[in-house]
């Protein structure tokens, strides 16, 4: 079962590889995010995407901006633009 932890590693691994590459601000889309976690989209429907979705949340910071959010935030639409420095 996938947790949040899992989620947040593989968002720090896509930043430190978007602010190597020097970009300015990188943007991740909780679907695409999944999908790269792995266990989306589900055959049994028993997806993680609140947590994905959490764990994207938990990572903002000052300058990030959300740029994407459905009504209830935890889709797979979320998407949230993350600035460089971090």
């Amino acid at each position: 079962m996938l947790t949040i932890k899992d989620f947040k590693i593989k968002l720090e691994e896509l930043l430190d590889a978007a602010d190597k590459e020097g970009k300015l601000f990188v943007d991740i889309t909780s679907v695409d995010l999944h999908k790269l976690v792995g266990g989306y989209p589900a055959k049994d429907g028993n997806h993680r995407m609140p947590i994905c979705c959490d764990s994207m949340y938990a990572i903002m910071k000052g300058k990030d901006k959300l740029i994407h959010a459905s009504p209830s935030g935890d889709s797979s639409t979320l998407t949230i633009r993350y600035y460089f420095p971090r």
